[in-house]
């Protein structure tokens, strides 16, 4: 596993979370919520630049059936608009149910889903980058695939 903190962000159309990893790929916490809008680039931007990561993570919104979306349109263009400003690899990750998981750890833990929105962003952000980091663990190979595959 190479060494180096990870970032992870959950795009979304009202906000965008983001969580990190520690350098050892350990440890993976909610780091932000950030409003979407068109500053959400340059504050999302700004994280990762204090943070000196090695690879961010964009969750890539697929509907049940693994087909693109609207909202998987608007992750990708998110994620070169951002990797125009940060110069690292982004890679995008099969989000499916990260945000519905995400609700679930919050309920169990006795936060109702109101009072938690801006939680649950920066939460679902976390699942995606353990998701990541546990695929890159078992099998040696990078999670995802390059944005570079993707059309801008």
């Amino acid at each position: 596993m190479r060494m180096g903190r990870r970032i992870a962000i959950d795009y979304g159309a009202a906000r965008i979370g983001v969580a990190m990893s520690s350098v050892d790929a350990l440890i993976s916490s909610p780091l932000a919520t950030v409003q979407a809008g068109e500053k959400a680039v340059s504050e999302v931007a700004m994280l990762i630049q204090e943070q000196d990561v090695i690879e961010v993570f964009v969750g890539l919104p697929l509907n049940l059936q693994g087909e693109h979306t609207k909202s998987t349109a608007d992750a990708i263009q998110f994620a070169f608009e951002l990797q125009s400003i940060i110069g690292c690899e982004i890679r995008m990750i099969d989000e499916r149910l990260s945000t519905r998981a995400a609700q679930g750890q919050m309920f169990a833990s006795g936060k109702n889903t109101k009072s938690s929105r801006s939680l649950i962003d920066a939460a679902a952000a976390s699942l995606i980058l353990e998701g990541a980091i546990a695929f890159e663990k078992t099998t040696g190979n990078a999670p995802g695939k390059s944005l570079s595959e993707f059309d801008a």
